[in-house]
């Protein structure tokens, strides 16, 4: 338990201490809204196009060992990047080149780190787990922008240096996790090739209730993406410089670390269809005051509330997707899985990049805010079956249909 914690926190704290870093030196380089949406899609790409490869190794092969050769991988972009830096470039195209690989790395190790709670722990643990699995990373969510917003402001290549040591960190202790006997259970009727690689993808169809909390995420984010605009919003709106925007980010760790740890004393137990549904129009609501805001503290607040409403979503989804997944089945889910999360962060930075150029960092925000209320809308309609859902399920229930 102590070393997948460990792991989580390292992982995690890489990639924000990376992606902080990686948002402002762009920013400071070409001051263009459009690169950072560019940086999205580019750390997104990889997961899209190799998912019938990352959900298939994490079910056939050890998830640990998988989730270590990933990170290893992470340990040499973050080396490369710092030598890159410390070249002072004066473009963004071997730093996009390097965020690619690392986006290959990081898509084999999401859907085999995401699988590794519920190898754990025996499903019916698995509410009481996911909160102090999610507080890891919500601790990460405030140490990794910390970290790379402060040491940025020292010198550009310390982010990256690090990010090296915390992924190394991750790599190693993913290798200490103590499972469950057989995890990896080999399914009945392997087929092999194209239909088992589409496995994941087939079944998440056929469960409305995967299908609604998977894409709710998806559209949710992917228009409320207002992070990424977080280094023009700081800079241009809010007029501070590497440290503030640091602690803005962290802002976003703070919120959801404390709902995380009012999660973990009184873990949700009811309604949870209905309340996720609820936090997530919350967050549009939160969006749309960061975007309208010129006040710092009021912009920290509405980070740390977006982020909070955010957390309960996490919470719900990270204990529902794999409750309602079989196990040989979770290493493809949880790829499909990281794809509409990867879309929904990553491919949602483009569009707010994109957006932010075109309509200005205020109105793309109040825009995406907008928009992620009326998705809420729609899915209180559309799924039902999301909608209704009560308590946690404790043990894998498949709906034939």
């Amino acid at each position: 338990m102590t070393a997948l914690l460990i792991n989580d926190v390292c992982a995690a704290a890489a990639a924000f201490a990376g992606v902080t870093a990686l948002g402002k030196l762009v920013y400071d380089i070409t001051g263009s809204k459009f690169d950072l949406g560019l940086l999205g899609l580019v750390e997104f790409a990889p997961a899209a196009l190799l998912v019938l490869v990352t959900g298939a190794v994490a079910d056939r092969y050890d998830r640990r060992i998988v989730a270590a050769i990933g990170s290893l991988g992470e340990v040499i972009v973050a080396l490369l990047l710092a030598a890159h830096v410390g070249r002072h470039p004066d473009g963004i195209a071997v730093i996009l080149g390097l965020v690619l690989v690392f986006g290959i790395a990081r898509s084999f190790v999401a859907p085999a780190s995401r699988a590794l709670p519920v190898n754990v722990v025996a499903p019916e643990h698995l509410p009481w787990l996911i909160p102090r699995y999610s507080a890891m990373w919500q601790a990460a969510l405030i140490v990794g922008p910390v970290i790379g917003g402060s040491t940025y402001a020292i010198d550009p290549r310390y982010p990256f240096y690090a990010m090296a040591v915390l992924a190394l960190l991750a790599a190693i202790s993913v290798m200490f996790v103590q499972v469950r006997p057989s995890p990896i259970v080999t399914p009945a009727e392997p087929r092999g090739g194209l239909h088992d690689a589409l496995e994941g993808l087939r079944f998440i169809r056929k469960q409305p209730v995967l299908l609604g909390a998977i894409s709710l995420d998806l559209f949710a984010v992917l228009f409320g993406g207002a992070v990424a605009l977080l280094p023009a919003i700081a800079t241009d709106r809010l007029h501070v410089g590497a440290v503030g925007f640091g602690w803005l980010r962290a802002a976003g760790g703070i919120g959801a670390g404390l709902t995380t740890i009012a999660l973990a004393r009184r873990p949700l137990k009811r309604h949870v269809g209905r309340v996720l549904l609820l936090v997530v129009a919350a967050f549009g609501v939160f969006t749309i005051v960061l975007g309208a805001t010129t006040s710092y503290v009021v912009a920290f607040v509405a980070m740390a509330a977006l982020s909070g409403a955010d957390a309960v979503s996490v919470f719900i989804r990270a204990t529902l997707v794999p409750l309602a997944t079989p196990d040989d089945k979770r290493g493809r889910v949880g790829a499909v899985e990281n794809v509409f999360i990867g879309a929904s962060n990553e491919l949602g930075a483009f569009e707010s990049g994109v957006a932010g150029q075109a309509l200005g960092t205020m109105g793309a925000v109040i825009l995406g805010g907008v928009a992620t209320i009326a998705i809420a809308g729609a899915w209180w309609r559309w799924f039902p079956a999301l909608r209704e859902v009560d308590a946690f399920p404790t043990r894998v229930e498949v709906d034939a249909g």
